[in-house]
C-alpha cells in the first residue's frame, strides 16, 4: 500500500510538469498580456497594435509625441538622448531660415531670445528664395546640410513671396530652369496645391523630427490684389499642411497685418505702446522694420511658450 501511494504521489507531480511544460511551450495563459497594458495609437490617431513604449522616445516637457517602438534591447544603448532643460549653461539652439522675410524679422527675433537668458541663435536666410524654384535654390537639401551641423532644438521658418510662382524641378540640359506647372491663379489650382503641399510636408517633417520643434512663419498679404490672390493660395497650402502636424505651430501673418474687414492694411497697432504704426515697406508686401519687429514678437511668444515647455525657468 505505502508502495502505491507513492507510486501515484510520482505519477502526480510528473503530470503536473508536463502540463506546465506544455503551456510555456504554447505561450498561453491569461498572464501574458503586456504588463504596461498600453496600446499605442497609429500615426494617424486610429488604434494600433499592443507594444511597449520605449522609455527614451518620450523627452520630458518637449512636448514631442511619444513614438511607440518595439521592446527596448537592454544591451544596447538608446539613440537619442532626452534632451537637457535649456539654461544659461545649456541654452536652447534656435535655427531662424528662410527668405528674405526672415532676414527682416530674423534679427529682433535673436535679441528677443538672447533676452531670455537660455536661448542661442543662428540666423540662415537667402534673398529671393523659397520651395518653388530649387533650380535657384535647393532648401530641402541645405536644411539637411545645416540642420546636422547646427543641432537645433527649434528652427523658425518662412518663405513668402517668391513661392506663387511656377514650380520647377531643376535645370533643362541647357541650364534654364524647368517649369513643371504654371503658376497658380486662385481659380483650382489642384495641380499646383499638390506638388507645393508635398514640398512643404516634406520640409515640416525633416525640421519637426528628432524631438525639434518647428515654427511656421505665414505670409501676409500684398497691396496688389492680383498679387494678394496667389499669395492667398500658397498661404492655404502651408495652413492645410500645418494642421495634419501637431508638432507644427504656425504663426498667423495674414491676419496680423490685415484691417478690421480682413483686407490689406498699412498701419497696424504696436503691442509695445499700443500705438497705430505704419508696418510695410515700399512694394506693398514685406514689412518695414516696425513691422518686422511686431511680427518677431509674436513668433518669440510661440518660441518662449515651447522653451518653458522644455523645462526652461523663464
Amino acid at each position: 500500500m505505502v508502495r502505491r501511494i507513492g507510486a501515484l504521489v510520482v505519477l502526480a507531480v510528473v503530470a503536473i510538469g508536463v502540463v506546465k511544460g506544455a503551456d510555456a511551450l504554447l505561450g498561453g495563459g491569461e498572464n501574458d498580456a503586456d504588463a504596461s497594458g498600453t496600446t499605442a495609437p497609429g500615426v494617424d490617431g486610429s488604434a494600433g497594435t499592443a507594444t511597449t513604449l520605449d522609455p527614451a522616445a518620450t523627452v520630458p516637457g518637449s512636448g514631442a509625441s511619444v513614438v511607440p517602438t518595439a521592446a527596448p534591447d537592454t544591451t544596447t544603448a538608446p539613440t537619442q538622448a532626452p534632451s537637457a532643460v535649456p539654461s544659461a549653461a545649456d541654452p536652447a539652439v534656435v535655427l531662424i531660415a528662410g527668405d528674405s522675410d526672415a532676414g527682416t524679422f530674423g534679427p529682433y527675433l535673436e535679441t528677443l531670445m538672447n533676452e531670455t537668458g537660455v536661448a542661442r541663435t543662428q540666423l540662415d536666410y537667402k534673398v529671393s528664395s523659397g520651395l518653388a524654384r530649387p533650380d535657384f535654390f535647393d532648401w530641402p537639401s541645405h536644411f539637411r546640410e545645416i540642420v546636422p551641423q547646427v543641432a537645433p532644438d527649434i528652427v523658425v521658418v518662412t518663405f513668402g513671396g517668391n513661392d506663387p510662382q511656377g514650380l520647377t524641378d531643376g535645370l533643362k540640359a541647357d541650364g534654364s530652369p524647368n517649369f513643371i506647372i504654371g503658376e497658380p491663379t486662385g481659380d483650382g489650382d489642384e495641380e499646383w496645391r499638390a506638388e507645393y503641399g508635398r514640398r512643404v510636408g516634406e520640409v515640416m517633417d525633416y525640421l519637426s523630427s528628432e524631438g525639434r520643434t518647428l515654427v511656421w512663419v505665414g505670409i501676409p498679404n500684398d497691396d496688389n490684389p492680383d498679387v494678394t490672390l496667389r499669395l492667398q493660395v500658397q498661404d492655404e497650402v502651408v495652413r492645410a499642411e500645418a494642421a495634419k502636424r501637431p508638432q507644427v505651430k504656425f504663426v498667423d501673418t495674414w491676419n496680423r497685418f490685415s484691417g478690421r474687414e480682413g483686407g490689406w492694411a498699412e498701419f497696424v497697432i504696436d503691442p509695445r505702446d499700443n500705438q497705430a504704426k505704419d508696418v510695410r515697406a515700399e512694394d506693398g508686401f514685406h514689412l518695414n522694420t516696425v513691422g518686422a519687429e511686431i511680427l518677431a514678437l509674436d513668433i518669440a511668444e510661440v518660441v518662449t511658450a515651447d522653451l518653458r515647455t522644455r523645462g526652461a525657468a523663464i
